[in-house]
């Protein structure tokens, strides 16, 4: 299996996960135009992709799945909520999950949904799994982490986990005070410390690659989040750690191989 962030970010989330004869996009925050521009930046025909899991209905997940999944003759999946709040109860390739049932999404790639919580959206995290057995983890939109959550993660080779905020430039940031509760709250986005402490919860000898993603562009820096996460977790974790950012896509990470390869042309 292979994982590539399209980009992360609060302007925009897409990850494709791709097997030998599958492959899905989870999330499709972006416009149109530039999902497809990022596609072919790795070589990708949008009209090889099979469906889009679609994770919860706030913008930056959502945007153009809906034209996508009809433009690509693509499923779109999503859970019932989230295609009430879209209006994609009607659409012509929809495909409904329900929380913690595993998905056939193609020949060789389940997804299993987790869900997790965040406001006013009925958010899941997803777990890939191929045919090998091997399992990689998206995370993202969630103040905590559940122990359905911890205990999925803790059989990933992969996992893509939100470091959204560092505490300190938040509380001392502009944002208003309603909006820095609403962040740190269980509904909210996840700190780099947090996400430290669940990735040490679930530490075990087979989880070769971590990506932190959705870094807030105001909250955050790649190098704070990067070297809190690894205060928590270097004396257990010997694999590679990589930060995606708002615009990709930098490189593809394959399950099996701990070192990520940077896609030409990025720099």
């Amino acid at each position: 299996m292979e994982i590539t962030h399209l980009g992360s970010g609060s302007r925009g989330n897409s990850v494709l996960l791709s097997t030998d004869e599958s492959k899905i996009l989870v999330d499709c925050g972006f416009s149109l135009k530039r999902i497809e521009s990022r596609l072919a930046m790795i070589g990708v025909n949008p009209m090889e992709i099979d469906g889009i899991f679609v994770t919860h209905h706030h913008s930056d997940h959502s945007r153009s799945a809906s034209r996508a999944s009809k433009k690509w003759a693509s499923v779109l999946m999503s859970n019932a909520e989230t295609a009430r709040r879209m209006e994609w109860l009607e659409h012509e390739n929809y495909s409904e999950f329900s929380d913690l049932e595993r998905i056939a999404a193609g020949p060789d790639l389940s997804l299993l949904p987790i869900p997790v919580p965040h406001d006013d959206a009925d958010n899941v995290a997803v777990i890939a799994r191929s045919s090998d057995g091997k399992r990689a983890s998206i995370v993202t939109d969630l103040g905590e982490a559940t122990d359905e959550l911890k205990k999925h993660l803790s059989g990933c080779s992969h996992i893509s986990i939100e470091a959204n905020y560092d505490h300190s430039r938040l509380v001392s940031g502009p944002y208003p005070e309603s909006l820095k509760r609403r962040i740190t709250g269980r509904g909210g986005h996840l700190s780099n410390y947090q996400t430290g402490q669940i990735l040490d919860e679930v530490m075990h000898n087979g989880l070769e690659s971590i990506v932190l993603c959705h870094l807030s562009e105001s909250n955050n820096m790649p190098h704070i989040a990067e070297s809190e996460v690894l205060m928590r977790i270097c004396d257990s974790f010997s694999g590679s750690l990589s930060i995606s950012k708002q615009d990709g896509p930098e490189f593809t990470h394959w399950l099996g191989q701990s070192e990520p390869e940077r896609i030409v042309g990025i720099s």
